[in-house]
């Protein structure tokens, strides 16, 4: 089967692997989309943290069950998503019903080879019923409940103002449950197209652009000089976090779901005195891949709009490097193997 590696950063290379063969608690799927994230691109770029080469990326995915041994409820040829975060199921986290974080976790396409083949066996347990969704739908839900997992994270109550920072589709998602939260959303990013998209897309009235003298005087304005008191990172950038803490109300919470290779550096005074919570939040769990398709089949969220480049898996070489440039416009990238 034809396969796609990144070998080394800034270099992919098509080979051919053997196809997967059936193994016990594992099932067989044959890929049918993969949505590229920030994951991807940064694995390409060599910023990615927790990453070795060569790896095969991928795991925005969907595909047809061809296969499988111990999945109950279950049928070959259903359309079918899964969890992309291998858990051991015995560690404290695992015990303590986070999967997500498990100390010997394994992510498909990051710790472990992922989904750009054209078969992919995975453990049964991580199986997502397609519930009725398209294939571009499906391979949308994991980046959205990533999203989904940091706003439960932030506890949101309604009315709060919640910023999020970075529009890119794991800001989007973000965005989209706080909205749902009943959150009063402020969506701060460099790209003005990005900005526009909320704007039009998900009925944003409050969008920044960081590049303005004057941001904070512009939150003070829409929060009525309270500031936000809940901050969403969806940026992975070590400026754009450290800067933020200056944006935070008195008494807010601080969520992390971007990811990157430096230090967290903030004056303690200043986050002291406002007894804020700064807490992380890592991958999503299944209840998190629960309320997303809901949020779908509700007509609550219609991540469709977010695809706005299309390929086949032959064109993934060619044009993987463009996606990492701004003036492409690009908010989520899918691929198709059909």
């Amino acid at each position: 089967m034809k396969t796609l590696i990144c070998t080394t950063p800034g270099n992919l290379e098509y080979k051919t692997g053997e196809k997967p063969i059936l193994t016990k608690g594992h099932a067989i799927i044959k890929i049918k989309r993969i949505g590229i994230c920030g994951t991807d691109l940064h694995a390409f770029e060599g910023t990615q943290p927790f990453f070795e080469y060569p790896r095969i990326l991928g795991h925005e995915l969907s595909g047809e069950l061809m296969d499988f041994d111990g999945a109950p409820g279950f049928e070959v040829g259903e359309k079918v998503t899964f969890i992309p975060y291998f858990n051991c199921g015995v560690c404290i986290a695992c015990r303590n019903g986070k999967p997500n974080c498990c100390t010997d976790i394994k992510v498909c396409g990051v710790h472990i080879d992922g989904g750009m083949v054209e078969y992919l066996s995975v453990p049964s347990y991580s199986f997502v019923h397609g519930d009725g969704l398209s294939f571009d739908e499906l391979a949308l839900i994991e980046p959205l409940a990533i999203g989904a997992h940091g706003i439960a994270r932030a506890a949101v109550k309604k009315g709060e103002f919640v910023l999020v920072i970075g529009a890119g589709p794991i800001g989007l998602g973000a965005i989209e449950f706080a909205r749902i939260a009943d959150g009063e959303v402020i969506v701060l990013d460099m790209n003005q197209s990005r900005l526009d998209f909320c704007k039009i897309h998900l009925e944003i009235r409050h969008a920044i652009n960081a590049n303005d003298p004057d941001v904070t005087g512009r939150l003070k304005t829409i929060t009525g000089g309270d500031m936000p008191t809940i901050i969403i990172d969806a940026t992975g950038s070590q400026k754009a976090i450290n800067n933020a803490f200056q944006y935070l109300a008195h008494g807010g919470r601080f969520v992390l779901i971007g990811l990157q290779r430096g230090e967290i550096s903030f004056c303690h005074p200043e986050f002291h005195k406002r007894e804020a919570t700064l807490m992380s939040s890592r991958n999503a769990t299944r209840a998190d891949f629960e309320q997303v398709i809901n949020a779908m089949k509700n007509g609550l969220i219609d991540p469709k709009t977010y695809i706005t480049h299309q390929v086949g898996f032959d064109e993934v070489k060619r044009d993987f490097k463009t996606w990492l440039d701004p003036a492409n416009g690009v908010i989520k990238a899918m691929v198709s193997l059909e």
